[in-house]
């Protein structure tokens, strides 16, 4: 019998692992996500990523998003620290580094951020993108570079293309993009809501499963930043079971009088205040344009 040739599969491609992270990859989700969003909260977008996301195709897509008539685009982006970035940082003047902020606005203590776009060639990128550095001494057993080593501070650096305004300074900027890590918190939780617990060896009712999951998943997020603010905030921090216990299991019933609806939550119940709360809190919410 002849031998058929082997083909070697391309690095991270091959039966069950395409190539992820891909700057197409991340315009379609992108454009997903954009779509979801009612026109009328479309004007004003800020889209943040990691590393992955400092691509020219990525960003001169979100540069030609912010031309449409209408609507401002400005992206945050982790930016890799390459030989060029460390030259950079070596010509930044001790009196120019600012204290960083932390999440709430207050002084994050032993950091410190810089901006390098004057120092860089960026002629290739697109127009407008600064580059933010922030400085933080780092903490036992952390990987450090051999820059980092010499130096005594570990760098982290972001792409951004929010213009230079009046009272919005760099430590903004750059704890406006560190809270970008409430990501793997989305991550978790929609794990935590099924998708590892696929039912069946059939494709295409797994597939069926992994919908309901993310459109579950989407649903709680959405109900996090929407619905659990003022007094329902005390379960914004929950976990899916936490929440699924206290919120979205309550044993509640809906009765019908006078043409209306209501939906009786038992007043023993220890949420019951809070569930009020956030009922009120939807209702609140506008209708789509």
């Amino acid at each position: 019998m002849r031998q058929q040739p082997r083909v070697p599969w391309p690095r991270n491609c091959g039966p069950g692992r395409p190539v992820l992270n891909t700057a197409a990859d991340h315009i379609t989700v992108l454009t997903d996500a954009i779509a979801q969003i009612p026109v009328a909260y479309r004007k004003d977008l800020l889209i943040r990523a990691d590393g992955a996301g400092s691509s020219h195709k990525l960003l001169d897509w979100l540069t030609e998003q912010g031309k449409i008539r209408g609507r401002r685009v400005e992206y945050s982006v982790g930016f890799a620290v390459t030989e060029k970035i460390h030259d950079a940082i070596k010509l930044v003047p001790k009196d120019v580094w600012t204290a960083a902020s932390d999440a709430d606005g207050g002084v994050r203590e032993g950091g410190d951020v810089a901006e390098l776009t004057g120092l860089l060639d960026l002629s290739s990128w697109p127009a407008g993108m600064r580059i933010i550095v922030r400085r933080e001494r780092p903490h036992p057993g952390a990987q450090l570079s051999l820059f980092e080593e010499r130096d005594g501070w570990r760098y982290q650096t972001i792409a951004t293309n929010t213009p230079v305004q009046p009272g919005v300074q760099l430590a903004f900027l750059e704890a406006r993009h560190r809270a970008h890590a409430r990501v793997e918190d989305r991550i978790r939780h929609a794990k935590d809501t099924g998708p590892g617990r696929f039912p069946s060896r059939e494709f295409k009712i797994n597939r069926a499963r992994l919908t309901a999951v993310m459109i579950a998943a989407d649903l709680v997020a959405w109900t996090r930043m929407l619905a659990l603010v003022g007094d329902a905030e005390i379960l914004a921090g929950c976990e899916p079971k936490a929440l699924r216990y206290r919120f979205l299991h309550v044993p509640a019933r809906l009765t019908h009088g006078a043409r209306r609806r209501r939906l009786r939550v038992p007043k023993s119940w220890p949420w019951a205040t809070v569930i009020v709360a956030i009922f009120a809190n939807i209702a609140a919410i506008p209708p789509p344009a």
